[in-house]
């Protein structure tokens, strides 16, 4: 009889199967694409597969298995994959393959299925990345894999949402709580909130601008400077061609015709260039700004109206009170929410989640009482 820890990893590995494959299904309805919906037909396949070897060592060993129930983290990635579409949800999906890659390591009875993880995950992170990754170097995947991990500017748009408005959330309702305990009056309250949701939402959506204005000027500029050297440097450039060439499997001699006939076309040249030698898409060179402004400022409103609502309508200790009850449903749903990325459980993330804030709220609040004993 396995012991109690082994049981507990099957159910984990029976769960985690059969959440992947619950995603891949959906991908595979949504997908308008023939290929790639074959491709996720048959990644739901797998997933299906291992699912049944972890449930069939569960059932050997007399306990009991899942009934197959969605949990809330599946729901809300295949509610956001049919909202959004698979391009929106496809990174968060293939930065969360990355991590788990290696999730059976170490496990004797995971048989081939290791070998299937690494697999999965290098053929949702090609999806994810586009037909450019069929030319980038290894470690140009890697690194591109990795940016996944870092936040707004890795290109996830589901993170960079859900990080935009908790941003508006906590930041508003520990501001507005910090007026409210200093007892003023609801308008003042107001105004304030109106002021902190006007000047964050500003300031992030100019933070973006720059952000991204700053990453295409200096794309642009290092471009021009590829530009200029292919133009008066060409036996340089082309050596570097061979070398990245060579990088990719060729053999020296092969690599150098290649190498030459690439030089015959210099737009080909450069965009070869850009893309291997500088890591950049001449054809994104980081996005909008504008844009990238505008969603940034929305997100950012959208988390800041929670916590002001309820002195709308209501007066007193009753609107502070519905203020921290609204802004906790925010701060829950935000932690469900980042569930997605950092393979907790959603309930875990969303008790933390509102924890924080609460606790961030009551020491704002605390400091205003102080400041409004000590003023008045």
């Amino acid at each position: 009889m396995a012991s109690h820890q082994e049981l507990k990893r099957f159910r984990a590995n029976l769960a985690d199967e059969l959440h992947s494959a619950a995603l891949y299904e959906t991908l595979t309805k949504v997908e308008k694409d023939d290929t790639r919906k074959a491709v996720f037909a048959e990644l739901a396949t797998s997933e299906r597969e291992h699912a049944k070897v972890w449930a069939a060592k569960l059932k050997a060993n007399g306990a009991q298995v899942s009934s197959g129930r969605l949990s809330i983290k599946t729901r809300i990635m295949r509610g956001a994959i049919h909202l959004f579409g698979v391009s929106f949800v496809l990174p968060t999906l293939a930065a969360a393959e990355y991590a788990d890659r290696d999730k059976y390591f170490g496990q004797p009875d995971a048989g081939q299925m290791s070998a299937d993880e690494h697999h999965h995950a290098n053929v949702v992170q090609a999806m994810a990345q586009g037909d450019d990754a069929k030319k980038m170097s290894k470690g140009a995947q890697i690194a591109s894999a990795e940016s996944w991990h870092k936040g707004v500017s890795s290109g996830n748009d589901l993170r960079a949402a859900v990080l935009g408005a908790n941003d508006g959330l906590v930041s508003n309702f520990c501001l507005i709580m910090g007026v409210a305990g200093a007892g003023t009056g609801n308008k003042a309250i107001l105004l304030t909130a109106f002021a902190g949701l006007v000047a964050g939402a500003c300031s992030m959506a100019l933070g973006e601008w720059l952000s991204v204005t700053n990453a295409r000027e200096l794309a642009t500029t290092q471009i021009a400077k590829e530009a200029d050297e292919l133009e008066h440097s060409p036996e340089s450039e082309e050596h570097e061609l061979s070398l990245i060439y060579r990088s990719k499997g060729l053999d020296a001699d092969e690599a150098k015709r290649v190498a030459s006939q690439m030089m015959r076309d210099k737009d080909k040249a450069l965009d070869t260039l850009t893309r291997e030698e500088l890591g950049l898409d001449p054809a994104e060179l980081g996005g909008n700004p504008w844009s990238a402004a505008g969603v940034s400022f929305c997100l950012f409103s959208l988390g800041a109206i929670f916590p002001a609502m309820p002195f709308l309508w209501a007066q007193g200790t009753s609107s502070v009170v519905q203020s921290v009850v609204a802004s906790t449903i925010g701060l829950a749903a935000i932690g469900v929410f980042t569930s997605l990325f950092n393979g907790r459980s959603a309930m875990f993330s969303a008790v933390r989640q509102v924890g924080i804030g609460l606790v961030a709220a009551a020491f704002t609040f605390g400091v205003g009482h102080l400041l409004g004993v000590s003023l008045s």
